[in-house]
């Protein structure tokens, strides 16, 4: 238990705090007047594509209420992710799979297109994007690398990457746990693995109260493991670094079977949990 207290006296020494975070990194990096391209993920994946960043296909844009059910109809009948573009956190994201014999499932049960249709409507009224009109982002479900699929079989994992001025700095695997429904989000459940930069071998397990070397869940050993295309990740953060006047991101990228690392997603304003999941501080990585 001390040597519990003195490690964690050792990261607090060095881990940095939300307003000097925004203070020392995020405001003076990332100008306001671009937030947008990080905050809209229609644009973001605009920006990405025109880059020749890898990312899972479009599928539909949805903006309006009253093109709700032209364009789902209008959507290829095909495994999907459904989410708001201006939402946070894993909110409101719904994915569906489909086939012909079955029609749509969540999570392996029937799903009406009603029900669908009542999310996206959900997703276009705000009701994740705190209150502000957004539209619906629906884009192929990605097939996880078999490597990331072992470590945990619910969900799609990611890997969320912190670079700064183009120097990447710290990186964590974020694991879906039976607690956060298949998400990858830690505030909702899901797992931190710390991540060695230059190896890509992924260290202890963070549940957001202690550490392990095993997936909660299944007891998949899990420190140890080398993630697949470890160079592509780094070379695909490199390149959404250089697509966006932004110079402090947290990326996030997942694992395709076929396509290789996919990026999700983009951050202005990324978590600093990744500090504790790595037992590291970026006070001292990058200030």
């Amino acid at each position: 238990m001390m040597k519990w207290f003195k490690k964690r006296k050792e990261i607090d020494q060095v881990a940095l705090g939300i307003n000097e975070r925004n203070l020392k990194l995020v405001y003076p990096l990332n100008p306001r007047k671009y937030f947008h391209l990080a905050d809209d993920k229609v644009l973001t994946k605009a920006i990405l594509e025109e880059h020749k960043v890898s990312v899972a296909e479009q599928f539909m844009v949805i903006e309006s209420v009253g093109d709700i059910t032209e364009k789902w109809a209008a959507t290829p009948r095909k495994s999907c992710v459904i989410k708001p573009s201006k939402g946070s956190g894993g909110g409101g994201i719904l994915i569906v799979d489909y086939d012909e014999e079955n029609g749509w499932t969540k999570g392996g049960k029937p799903i009406s297109e009603d029900t669908i249709e009542r999310h996206i409507a959900n997703i276009i009224f705000g009701v994740f994007s705190f209150g502000a009109d957004d539209k619906v982002l629906i884009e192929e479900k990605i097939i996880q690398h078999e490597t990331v699929t072992n470590l945990c079989h619910l969900g799609i994992a990611d890997v969320r990457v912190i670079v700064k001025e183009g120097e990447i700095v710290m990186a964590m695997l974020r694991l879906p746990t039976k607690g956060s429904d298949g998400k990858a989000n830690l505030h909702q459940g899901a797992v931190g693995v710390g991540v060695d930069i230059e190896t890509g071998i992924l260290k202890k397990v963070f549940d957001l109260q202690s550490y392990a070397e095993i997936h909660p869940d299944t007891g998949q050993q899990i420190t140890g493991v080398q993630l697949p295309d470890w160079p592509k990740v780094l070379d695909t953060c490199l390149k959404v670094d250089a697509a966006f006047p932004l110079n402090y991101l947290g990326i996030d990228i997942a694992f395709d079977q076929h396509k290789g690392p996919m990026v999700l997603e983009i951050n202005v304003r990324p978590g600093l949990e990744i500090q504790n999941v790595n037992q590291d501080g970026l006070r001292r990585t990058i200030v």
